[in-house]
């Protein structure tokens, strides 16, 4: 039998995260489901999960909106991250998106600020105005998402690029290229992997994936639903922390449920046998 692991997540400078946070891609674009995803996101923070994740690029901003909105009289119990465009990601524009973000959450400060992905501005140049924020208070860290082995190398040659906190990544039962190289090297310099998408979008991004027999009798084995299953798999290791969303209040009720479910040896044998990890480099998935 597995051992479970702990519950929670240390960053390089010792903030203390849940295993499992709060996603909102897709979330806050449509008004008949505003007051539910607001509610799930509060039922999140009651039950844990009070890391919540979103983007400027999240519905243009409405993403952020509702989370702010969400966030009424819960803020300092909240670790807020947001991530901006890789075309914003320096100079005066990566100050005029931060405040942009600020503003539409209704906070003075970001506890993680993300490059969303890689772009054309240098990481010399998004690194200088990260620390720049840092200092003036409008973000506490920050870190990147999107970043394959290669890229996280020429970061950490950048002076203060070992600031980073995370790199947020796609990483799913169906989605192991990240375990070849890139989380072996997170590892090695103590840098968590923050999973987005842990669910596979219920499961559309891998065909079958929910279907698979292994899944199937595991979740019956356990009393609980596939995705739940691969919620659990996604956080085995101790060293992931998984931000998938939830709309509403029972979607989040199972992924609190799953964050303290542990799968058994023989288990994550079946799934490594089902969706093996790749023996040799593949590009970074992303979507």
């Amino acid at each position: 039998m597995s051992k479970p692991v702990s519950d929670t997540i240390i960053l390089p400078d010792g903030a203390v995260l849940p295993r499992v946070g709060q996603g909102t891609w897709q979330i806050g674009e449509e008004p008949a489901k505003r007051a539910e995803e607001i509610a799930a996101l509060r039922q999140g923070v009651e039950l844990g999960m009070n890391l919540i994740d979103t983007a400027e690029m999240y519905g243009d901003g409405r993403s952020e909106e509702l989370v702010g909105e969400a966030l009424e009289g819960i803020r300092d119990s909240v670790f807020l991250v947001s991530k901006v465009y890789p075309h914003n990601a320096g100079g005066t524009k990566l100050v005029s998106s931060c405040e942009a973000s600020l503003k539409r959450l209704g906070t003075d400060h970001l506890d993680l600020y993300l490059l969303h992905w890689r772009g054309t501005i240098p990481l010399e140049e998004t690194v200088e105005g990260m620390e720049a924020l840092v200092a003036s208070g409008k973000i506490a860290r920050w870190g990147v998402s999107n970043l394959d082995t290669r890229d996280m190398q020429e970061l950490f040659r950048i002076p203060g690029g070992n600031h980073c906190a995370v790199n947020q990544v796609l990483y799913h039962l169906g989605s192991r290229g990240i375990e070849h190289e890139l989380l072996p090297w997170m590892r090695g310099h103590k840098i968590p992997v923050m999973a987005y998408s842990p669910l596979a979008q219920a499961g559309t991004l891998r065909k079958g994936l929910t279907e698979n027999e292994a899944v199937q009798q595991i979740a019956r084995n356990h009393g609980v639903t596939p995705l739940q299953v691969l919620l659990a798999w996604s956080i085995r290791e101790g060293d992931v922390l998984a931000i998938p969303k939830a709309g509403s209040v029972k979607h989040v009720v199972e992924n609190a449920a799953a964050s303290k479910l542990v799968l058994t040896d023989d288990e994550l044998w079946q799934l490594d046998d089902a969706f093996p990890q790749p023996s040799w480099k593949v590009p970074l998935d992303m979507i």
